[in-house]
């Protein structure tokens, strides 16, 4: 049997390639290491729990119906309607630093009323950058790759309100550390505060289901517990994969998800291009199950990026997490027609993959506990105190991020050389998701439409 398209990885952009195809009548199969999906996106069930891995919030939100939006276009390609998602926006985040605060909503007239009051020397400045970004087009200009931190300098010119705009922008998706690429803080700036945040009330679970569900009513093929060992190579072209069974599928097409450098390790054929860096941003996540919600205890925002100091450190600490900054999410604090019936937080820190990878299984389970009660103690100095309302508590370290997407070290972002245009040295083997270059759910969606829809479906 041979496939139309295998796409390696069923993550959402994996996922979300595979319905396009499907829909366009091609014989495709998604093959997934793991028994979940999800990849970086994903969830698990501890405890009569059901978690999320990944999930903070769903960026690009757009109220039902919007056109022109990125979620908009989602919608469209994929077929699927708006009630499908079941998307409640947020109620209202903040970026908090030292003596400084600046709050956001999905209204972005509030961020910037925010800006201005705090910084007002800068209301020219931080309009021009604005309007910038929102002229920036990716799409027709992909190998503009330079600095961000040098772009908006030269726009603001006031060190702390630079300072707090990469912090969201980074945690959010750079894979570079100490910077990031200007395209990439342009599509996350236009997606975290022009157009907002929102999550579905079951999370993460819901998107996927939704997903693989449309996937299967158009007689695409997903396979579990199905990790690719190789993708074996002739004439310049990936002809077949090898599974780590033994099991051998022929393609026309292969399309995959598991990272750029990790692909390349996978051809049987060597490549002669530069091997690409795989990156070296990680996180631990600290989840906490709450006594009463989030709102009971006087925390009444649904993100917080915060900073212990005026200078945002973005970069693999030398110890096993980095508690100087992080990200609070509360998925309690969206608008909901109802209540969930968890209380929970997560708490999102910096971290080193090869100070945990040393741990033994002792030693990394004491670590756990150590790192979630100084996480718990950084995030106290930015909400209000929550520590005595903590009844349970899990934490996922580089170690879960590697098992579940393959990526080495646990880079959740991936490379730091993105493959904007999705081509390899192979003319039928393209990539897709975080190492083409979009980011976050939505991102990660697009990406597997695009790199479908730009070559698999013009044949």
């Amino acid at each position: 049997m041979t496939y139309d398209a295998i796409i390696i990885g069923a993550g959402m952009s994996g996922l979300a390639a595979g319905i396009r195809l499907a829909h366009f009548e091609r014989k495709v199969c998604i093959l997934e290491r793991h028994s979940v999906i999800g990849g970086l996106n994903s969830f698990y069930r501890r405890g009569g729990r059901n978690l999320d891995v990944g999930l903070h919030a769903l960026t690009n939100y757009a109220p039902t119906g919007a056109k022109n939006r990125p979620l908009s276009r989602i919608m469209r390609q994929l077929r699927l309607a708006w009630e499908e998602f079941s998307l409640a926006p947020q109620v209202g985040s903040a970026i908090r630093f030292p003596g400084a605060e600046l709050n956001f909503t999905n209204d972005y007239k509030l961020f910037e009323s925010e800006v201005h009051r705090r910084f007002p020397r800068e209301k020219d400045n931080f309009a021009r950058l604005v309007g910038e970004l929102c002229d920036y087009d990716h799409i027709d200009q992909p190998s503009v790759r330079h600095s961000a931190k040098e772009h908006v300098a030269e726009r603001v010119k006031d060190p702390l309100l630079r300072e707090m705009l990469f912090c969201p922008l980074m945690f959010y998706g750079s894979a570079h550390e100490h910077d990031m690429d200007f395209g990439q803080f342009s599509i996350l700036f236009r997606s975290i505060f022009l157009e907002g945040l929102a999550r579905p009330f079951a999370g993460v679970r819901l998107i996927l289901k939704r997903l693989v569900d449309k996937f299967k009513n158009l007689g695409g093929e997903l396979r579990l517990r199905a990790g690719v060992s190789r993708i074996a190579v002739k004439d310049g072209a990936a002809t077949k994969v090898v599974l780590d069974d033994g099991v051998e599928l022929e393609a026309k097409n292969v399309l995959s998800s598991a990272g750029w450098p990790e692909t390349l390790r996978m051809c049987a054929e060597p490549s002669s291009e530069r091997a690409a860096d795989p990156g070296r941003l990680t996180f631990v996540e600290s989840i906490a199950i709450l006594d009463s919600p989030p709102e009971k205890l006087g925390h009444d925002k649904t993100i917080v990026f915060f900073n212990d100091s005026e200078k945002f450190h973005y970069a693999a600490p030398e110890e096993a997490a980095d508690v100087r900054s992080g990200v609070i999410c509360s998925p309690n604090n969206f608008d909901y027609d109802e209540p969930m019936p968890e209380n929970v937080l997560r708490i999102s820190t910096l971290a080193n993959y090869a100070r945990w990878a040393e741990l033994d299984e002792v030693e990394y389970r004491l670590a756990k506990l150590r790192w979630f009660d100084r996480a718990a103690a950084a995030a106290a100095r930015f909400m209000p105190e929550f520590r005595h309302a903590v009844i349970d508590t899990d934490m996922f370290t580089p170690l879960t991020i590697h098992r579940y997407t393959g990526h080495e070290g646990g880079a959740v972002y991936g490379s730091t050389q993105k493959r904007y245009d999705g081509t390899t040295h192979l003319k039928n083997l393209f990539i897709c998701g975080n190492d083409q270059g979009l980011v976050g759910i939505v991102g990660a969606i697009l990406s597997g439409i695009g790199i479908v829809n730009k070559y698999l479906l013009k044949e």
